[in-house]
């Protein structure tokens, strides 16, 4: 929004702004804020940034936990969710001392990736189009403790536990995809949202009813540069949730909210350019797709299982990767094939518009490190001249469900768990070490805290077992 600090100075005055809100990304995918007076919005504070503990996110041990925050001016927005004008940033994590760039940074490990990719060669930027499925509730309860466990959601399209007022309009299950009003009775609040996202700078291709039945959503942006990509990320989750809350009704991301439902993903289109060269088109290729493409697409889905650790960070995000919800559950790609790993859409035939989607992310991850892994795996493929069809991977456009199960036992599998995930990471990182990208005790200590969440899950009875087992 903004290029230099006298223009955002001046905008603060002209719109008799009165707060300034920081907002910064911890290592898991949260966002965070302080909230500042605008007589606070200084030269000092854009050059000695503003403290906060870093020990209280586990980016930092708690003997040395003084951490600051820079705004990054680009970012600024009007936030309108506070009752006074209210200008928001999202921020660079520098350390409190030297103000270099914390290394543990979301932001600065898309940096870190923009930079390896330009000394590559290979290209000069990255662009990213995630598609964004919720589901919004009207009623939500969960409780756990030692004697119970339980949730409970509800929304008024659905015929479980129908508004009172109810005229016979659901939503039926399986049944939600592209939907009309009465049925479709969200769509005015989606538009909310994606008005208020356009305020904010993102800029919004289109919204609907998404295909999981009752409550389901879908917005979706165009293509964007990998940081903008990842900043929108944040601000369209917080948006979304916001206008719902206000609405008295809840906006979730949680992969698998519904047992028997599509569950929620987030399919990352991508491609690259080279002096604002799609890199990954050519009109002679198959499926119009370049050996650039192709090699791209060997090296993510040879690193897929690892990969999936950052798009894929959650115990949820296991319950969605199932078969018959066109959620992938294989290492293949195929052309128009929603149950392939990777598809190329049919749809994208222009020369600035040839890409692929990688379908097994989900918005548990933290944006600034899915997509990053995700372009690791890829350059690593184009380095290594990974051709995905020797390597099995496709392209595959039949139900491969309707296979033999001795043929379709063939096609590599992605990670049935978290803690496969993990595993899979643990054996497979080194491309994500190329360029100083990712470290070491990093990964490590993802793996670690990942591992754990997995095991305390692990550990909870679960509702539906004790219902099946509790009269042995």
């Amino acid at each position: 929004m903004f290029h230099t600090f006298e223009e955002a100075a001046a905008f603060v005055e002209e719109q008799n702004i009165r707060m300034i809100d920081l907002k910064w990304c911890d290592l898991w995918g949260r966002w965070h804020h302080i909230t500042v007076s605008a007589r606070g919005f200084s030269p000092s504070l854009m050059s000695g940034g503003i403290g906060f503990d870093g020990s209280a996110v586990a980016f930092k041990s708690v003997n040395a936990g003084d951490m600051a925050l820079i705004p990054d001016l680009a970012t600024g927005f009007m936030d309108p969710f506070f009752a006074n004008p209210t200008l928001s940033f999202i921020c660079n994590i520098v350390e409190p001392d030297t103000k270099q760039p914390f290394r543990r940074d979301p932001r600065e490990i898309v940096r870190r990736t923009q930079q390896y990719l330009h000394s590559t060669g290979i290209a000069d930027s990255s662009r990213w189009g995630p598609e964004f499925e919720f589901f919004i509730f009207d009623q939500v309860r969960f409780a756990n403790g030692l004697n119970k466990a339980s949730y409970f959601v509800n929304t008024w399209e659905a015929d479980w536990e129908p508004d009172p007022a109810d005229q016979g309009y659901q939503v039926p299950r399986h049944g939600g995809y592209h939907r009309i009003p009465p049925n479709d009775r969200l769509s005015d609040l989606r538009s909310q949202m994606s008005l208020l996202l356009e305020d904010a700078g993102i800029p919004v291709k289109y919204h609907h009813h998404e295909a999981g039945g009752p409550g389901h959503g879908e917005i979706e942006t165009p293509m964007l540069e990998l940081m903008q990509a990842a900043d929108a990320t944040m601000v369209i989750k917080y948006i979304t949730k916001q206008v719902a809350f206000r609405a008295g009704q809840a906006v979730t991301f949680l992969p698998k909210p519904l047992f028997g439902e599509a569950g929620n993903g987030m399919h990352f289109h991508q491609h690259m350019f080279c002096r604002d060269v799609n890199v990954f088109y050519d009109a002679s290729g198959p499926s119009l797709l370049s050996q650039t493409a192709l090699y791209y697409i060997g090296g993510l889905l040879t690193h897929a299982p690892a990969v999936l650790a950052f798009t894929n960070p959650s115990t949820n995000s296991y319950r969605r990767l199932v078969p018959g919800f066109e959620a992938p559950v294989n290492c293949f790609f195929g052309s128009g094939d929603r149950s392939a790993a990777i598809r190329i859409p049919k749809y994208a035939t222009q020369p600035d518009e040839v890409r692929m989607e990688f379908r097994p992310p989900d918005a548990t991850c933290n944006p600034y490190l899915a997509m990053p892994a995700m372009l690791m795996a890829g350059i690593d493929g184009i380095k290594r001249q990974i051709d995905p069809t020797a390597a099995g991977f496709g392209p595959f456009d039949q139900d491969i469900f309707s296979w033999p199960l001795e043929k379709r036992s063939q096609i590599k599998s992605l990670p049935t768990s978290l803690e496969d995930a993990m595993k899979a990471l643990e054996a497979d990182h080194a491309f994500l070490l190329e360029g100083g990208v990712f470290d070491e005790d990093m990964i490590a200590f993802w793996v670690d805290a990942k591992i754990k969440e997995h095991r305390e899950l692990q550990a909870r009875p679960h509702p539906r077992e004790v219902e099946m087992y509790f009269d042995f």
